[in-house]
């Protein structure tokens, strides 16, 4: 059974559950994406490294890093390897010295992990096709479920920004206020305001 690697294409308010985020990983070699329901904590970690914002202080995935490395444990890749009944399963492995382990995880957890290790991530074809679904580029209007998937806030497009008023010079200092202050979701609405600027 071969392996697909996937790629994380971003994260999105879940439009099914209240409170809950849709991680969206996508097919390297391919069209096909698939939405996986996550908490808003692995969420906030997934996207401060996407975001590479540098907290003051380090989340949970960031000491776990630094406790495998200080005992010299690499993270060499992360399989997403069953799908049961909506729920997504997977593994880290990890190698040290000569030995080689396996180590169940969450997918949200191991996605974080595998983002800090900057190590693959794969799944099975028969994964793929049962939960990948493909997005148009557009996106369809009456796509029930990832439409807008890639768009990190759930406002429309022509809705005004709370930090419209603010130099770049300005956003930039609230940014790194932000990050100080550990309020990463301010942190990421600042970083998505001075993105728009400069695209």
């Amino acid at each position: 059974m071969g392996k697909i690697k996937l790629n994380v294409l971003g994260l999105s308010y879940s439009q099914t559950q209240t409170g809950a985020y849709a991680l969206v990983l996508s097919e390297e070699d391919g069209d096909r994406r698939i939405p996986i329901i996550i908490g808003g904590v692995e969420a906030q970690s997934i996207a401060i490294q996407l975001e590479e914002l540098e907290p003051p202080r380090p989340l949970t995935h960031d000491l776990f890093k630094s406790f495998a490395e200080a005992f010299s444990v690499q993270i060499i890749e992360v399989n997403i390897y069953r799908l049961e009944e909506g729920i997504f399963y997977s593994e880290l492995i990890c190698i040290k010295g000569n030995n080689r382990v396996r180590i169940d995880s969450r997918t949200s957890d191991a996605v974080a992990i595998a983002l800090r290790f900057k190590c693959p991530i794969y799944t099975t074809n028969e994964i793929i096709e049962k939960a990948g679904i493909v997005l148009s580029i557009e996106g369809e209007p009456d796509e029930p479920t990832i439409t807008g998937a890639l768009k990190s806030e759930p406002q429309e497009s022509s809705a005004v920004s709370p930090f419209s008023e603010y130099s770049i010079s300005q956003l930039r200092a609230m940014l790194e206020d932000a990050v100080r202050d550990e309020d990463y979701e301010k942190a990421s609405l600042i970083r998505d305001e001075i993105g728009r600027r400069e695209s």
